[in-house]
């Protein structure tokens, strides 16, 4: 028996060195298929550890609250783009009070909104973000010129402005900008400051805004009383699941919601940890939903395939029929014909497999030159499969031709031109 596969064999490469070039077109869908999915898994989870990393970098003590509520490991209603009000200034005061919420060591409050800054004859949209006057120190920054408004600004609704680093660039070059006049929607501001270069960080542009005192925000640019989130950060790790409830409590009193009665929250606090979760959970999703797609093209390879076959058999009906004629079984000719086809896609799904790798190392070489942290990974879990797959095909749509191939009959076969 294993004298007779090792012919069956041999056999098949004879057949497939016999016909390179179309061989090759045949592997086409295969080497493409596979290593598709292998560069998709690979790219996949290097932009999860990219995500991941910015957000840990931003540090695991952070709480982020935002107006709405919603299921536990689900995003708010407010990241979707849905407007809610239900986030007060007051209720910034009241998080920022440490015997209402004790272990907290900064509060930000934001008040978001876009919008064109204008100086003399240059005009630039950017994001313009109302925040109090500790929010270097929770988000960090430095300033590369001037200084940061401070809480007396803040109350008394200054005119005050601290540019991104971009927004600086675009506006005034290389022209020192502190102590000139912008203008936001017909209001005029000074700029006291701008900001170093950060970059994206978790999905936000550290460099293309404005910081605004947030009330400014509110009275002078967008007219209203709501933010859009508050992101608290807390002296230690250990006190975050305290921290949450104390918030809880005091958003709960502020906003006259008894959950005994029945009341439903208005909205969602939110740490660190849940983020990375929350961000694990879509990428995950997202890089298995476009491996399944990729994965369409080895189905396609595998139709390629049993059409070659089928053109295969009936070009070697003769030789088929001669060696049924001098004792070869069934078997040996379905054991001929799925060897073939296997050959063709265990060696098709190789070279995708050593593409796909080589193609993914390249990317996050480029990646990591162009300062993303980004991780060179390729399981085994993503190779197995990729060759399991491989040979499902080879043996799927290798069967049918295989099995027309055995049923020829040996004389109508010999008579065969």
């Amino acid at each position: 028996m294993y004298l007779a596969f090792r012919q069956s064999v041999n056999m098949a490469i004879k057949s497939l060195l016999a016909t390179k070039a179309r061989s090759f077109l045949t592997m086409l869908g295969i080497i493409i298929g596979v290593g598709s999915v292998i560069l998709i898994m690979s790219i996949g989870a290097g932009a999860q550890s990219l995500i991941l990393n910015q957000l840990e970098s931003l540090g695991t003590n952070l709480l982020i609250i935002v107006p709405g509520a919603s299921e536990e490991g689900d995003p708010p209603p407010s990241m979707m783009g849905i407007t809610i009000t239900s986030l007060t200034y007051e209720d910034y005061l009241s998080i920022k009070d440490p015997v209402k919420v004790p272990n907290v060591s900064g509060v930000v409050a934001y008040a978001q909104n876009v919008g064109t800054v204008s100086w003399k004859n240059e005009s630039y949209d950017t994001n313009i973000y109302g925040v109090n006057a500790g929010y270097r120190n929770v988000e960090g920054g430095e300033l590369i010129a001037g200084r940061f408004f401070t809480e007396d600004e803040e109350r008394n609704l200054s005119k005050v402005i601290v540019l991104g680093f971009v927004v600086k660039k675009e506006l005034f070059g290389d022209s020192n900008a502190v102590g000139e006049k912008v203008k936001i929607k017909k209001q005029v501001f000074t700029v006291i400051g701008v900001m170093e270069e950060k970059g994206v960080v978790a999905f936000q542009d550290y460099d293309d805004l404005v910081l605004i005192p947030v009330r400014s925000v509110q009275k002078l640019i967008s007219g209203t009383n709501h933010l859009g989130l508050i992101r608290v950060k807390i002296n230690h790790e250990d006190n975050i699941a305290q921290a949450i409830k104390d918030i809880e409590f005091t958003l709960r009193d502020n906003h006259d919601i008894n959950n005994q009665s029945g009341g439903e929250d208005d909205f969602s606090v939110r740490s660190g940890n849940d983020a990375l979760a929350m961000i694990s959970t879509v990428t995950d999703s997202l890089k298995y939903f476009l491996a399944m797609m990729a994965s369409l093209s080895l189905f396609v390879g595998g139709i390629g395939i049993m059409n070659i076959m089928l053109v295969s058999v009936t070009e070697r009906t003769s030789e088929i029929g001669l060696r049924k004629a001098v004792g070869a079984k069934r078997a040996n000719i379905i054991t001929q014909f799925l060897v073939e086809a296997i050959a063709i896609t265990l060696i098709g799904g190789s070279i995708g497999m050593i593409g796909g790798i080589i193609i993914s190392y390249l990317v996050a070489v480029v990646a990591n030159l162009l300062g993303y942290t980004w991780d060179f990974v390729v399981t085994f879990t993503s190779i197995s499969a990729a060759i399991t797959v491989s040979v499902g095909v080879g043996l799927f749509f290798g069967i049918y031709p295989a099995n027309k191939a055995s049923k020829l009959d040996p004389i109508e076969a010999l008579r065969h031109e």
